[in-house]
């Protein structure tokens, strides 16, 4: 990685950032059509679900709706005395509400199950894409986010699709329905039935802006105090070594206090919420009952007409309700699904590059073109005026050329920033050049395929990394075929069997949180095994003993040694008594190369080389 990358840290809290839930304000998409549009897309393959949720849902409303109708009808039999058709009424009221009471819960399980399928499928798209992306762009953008837009955003288009979908479906069909019955009945009375709607449109909307302030205060401090503990709870030996206990007791309670105060409000306002609606409810009731009363005296409508206008005045208003309540949510998932597009809209790595004519220099020969398949590589690695920048107009690297014979070993050497650890991203191609060329026996890196490239080339990076899987499988990362008889040679060369050997189910130990359980040097003796196991053609090492003690160090030099004999090998040190024995040392300062001899010769010149030498063997920072 580059030294940029090395001085980001994955903060996880981050996430906080994007969800409501966690601490974040309800985001508004930029473009909501184009984005739902592209949505629907990944219901095309789930459409048979979509229809059978729509017709479930229809099956719902459409006896919701007639059930106050058969209500109507059984209360206008008693009043008249009429009891023989009474009996198959109440049949019937019993089985519409059974049937509605099944298809609810259908369309539930169908919610669950498409929603479920969609974003099974949007999160493996954005994970391919995101394995995929360059460097340049993980390294730009908050880690935190990307995970972020991995579940948080991911997650509510999830809990629109299993929870509001059915919701919004059911409460279009209702309104449509319930209107359709009313005027049937009574035009005058739907009139009036509507004036209490409107009373309810309007309390929804007033409570609903005080509820999303006191809410998002809520979720904002919410999202502060679970920051908090992460970091503190994270770093617990750093405040106890620094007696710091009580002052973050304190900012703590700060915040839960301010949680606390904020929350009251909060649960005061969201638990008004049911108590008006019920009054609105009473108020429409009363309305409701009175006019009835006087449109039934009239003989205008029946008495069974009254209860029924009672129920779907209920019906009426209630999802008026959920929308507006769904709408803050469908406007957050829609903009959790714009940002998870904006990532699947990145380029990807270019695994071949388009290389222009170039001509031959340094008598290297023609570039050869590429080839197919993979390819043994001599190792002679060629690095002509090569310049790059992480940011347009900071130059890192400046007119950088270089030649490594096949078989020697180079060390890069240097201050902090000097460009030692991009030399090696661009060889990897972590990152593409500016201008310039890279060449590997003669091939321009671009035209070499991506797997082929790195396929050859075997690095073991200053930060260990391991995974949350078996020895086995960490070392034999690179190529899960490789024998076990391989496997055990590359950790018994690596000294990595001493580990092993002391572990509870040996090469089947399962290393949990990326090997935590081990030393930072046990770690990365595996790390290092890793690389024996893959027996690459070019070794790059990135200080890759800085974290084991010197007799450990010692055996790994010695290992080194045998695995470095007839490999072109590239080597990142900081300290320069590792590297006394290489080739040819290279001396780096802002992106040049401003020294180059093998270390005898470089001290006698007491330049650059002598005074990171002498400096650091003097006990200073280099």
């Amino acid at each position: 990685m580059s030294e940029q990358s090395y001085k980001k840290r994955d903060v996880a809290a981050q996430a906080f950032a994007r969800h409501p839930v966690h601490g974040g304000s309800v985001e508004k998409p930029k473009n909501g059509k184009q984005t739902m549009r592209r949505l629907l897309h990944y219901f095309k393959p789930e459409m048979f679900l979509v229809i059978v949720l729509f017709l479930v849902v229809a099956v719902s409303v459409i006896t919701a709706v007639i059930a106050p109708a058969f209500q109507s009808s059984a209360i206008d039999l008693l009043v008249d005395g009429s009891f023989r058709g009474l009996p198959r009424m109440l049949f019937l009221m019993i089985a519409v509400y059974l049937i509605s009471g099944l298809a609810t819960l259908a369309s539930g399980w169908i919610s669950a199950a498409l929603s479920q399928r969609i974003v099974k499928r949007l999160r493996s798209d954005l994970f391919g894409k995101i394995i995929y992306l360059p460097l340049r762009y993980i390294d730009n953008h908050s880690h935190g986010d990307l995970i972020s837009r991995m579940t948080n955003d991911a997650d509510n288009i999830s809990n629109i699709v299993s929870q509001s979908l059915s919701s919004l479906l059911s409460g279009i069909m209702t309104l449509i329905g319930t209107i359709v019955m009313m005027l049937w009945y009574s035009v005058p009375l739907t009139l009036i039935s509507c004036s209490t709607v409107v009373l309810s449109v309007i309390a929804t909307a007033l409570l609903t802006k005080y509820m999303s302030r006191y809410f998002l205060r809520r979720q904002e401090l919410l999202g502060e105090l679970n920051g908090t503990v992460e970091e503190y709870v994270t770093n617990c030996h750093t405040v106890t070594a620094y007696n710091r206990q009580e002052p973050t007791i304190r900012a703590f309670s700060d915040t839960a206090d301010r949680l606390t105060h904020v929350g009251i409000i909060a649960e005061i306002i969201g638990g008004s919420m049911g108590p008006v609606m019920n009054m609105l409810s009473n108020i429409a009731f009363v309305i409701v009952a009175v006019f009835g009363a006087y449109f039934a005296l009239k003989g205008w409508i029946t008495i069974g007409v009254i209860s029924a206008f009672i129920i779907y005045s209920k019906q009426f208003s209630r999802p008026i309700n959920q929308i507006a309540q769904l709408y803050g949510q469908i406007e957050t998932a829609i903009a959790g699904a714009e940002r998870i597009f904006a990532i699947l809209d990145e380029n990807e790595e270019q695994a071949v590059v388009k290389i222009p004519e170039q001509r031959t220099s340094g008598g290297s020969g023609r570039i050869a073109p590429p080839e197919d398949g993979a390819k043994s590589f001599d190792g002679r690695i060629e690095f002509r005026r090569v310049n790059f920048s992480y940011v347009p107009e900071k130059r890192v690297i400046s007119d950088f050329s270089l030649t490594i014979e096949p078989g020697r070993k180079i060390a890069l050497v240097g201050s902090t920033g000097s460009g030692k650890t991009t030399i090696i991203n661009l060889l990897m191609r972590f990152y593409d050049i500016d201008s310039g060329e890279i060449l590997l026996d003669g091939r321009d890196i671009r035209s070499i395929p991506l797997p082929e490239l790195r396929g050859r080339i075997g690095i073991v990076l200053q930060d260990t990394v391991l995974f949350t899987d078996t020895v086995r499988n960490n070392l034999t990362y690179a190529d899960p075929s490789i024998p076990d008889e391989e496997v055990r040679r590359a950790a018994h060369l690596s000294n990595a069997d001493k580990v092993i050997s002391h572990l509870k189910n040996g090469y089947d130990t399962v290393l949990t949180e990326s090997g935590g359980s081990l030393s930072q040097g046990q770690r990365q003796l595996i790390a290092i095994g890793r690389v024996f196991a893959s027996r690459p053609d070019i070794l790059i090492l990135d200080e890759a003993t800085s974290s084991v003690d010197t007799r450990t160090e010692q055996n790994i030099q010695d290992a080194m040694a045998n695995l470095m004999r007839d490999r072109t090998s590239l080597i990142i040190a900081h300290r320069l008594s590792t590297i006394q024995d290489v080739d040819e040392i290279i001396v780096m300062d802002q992106g040049q190369i401003v020294e180059a001899g093998n270390h005898r010769e470089l001290l006698a010149k007491k330049g650059r080389y002598y005074e990171l030498y002498m400096t650091q063997f003097a006990g200073q920072a280099t």
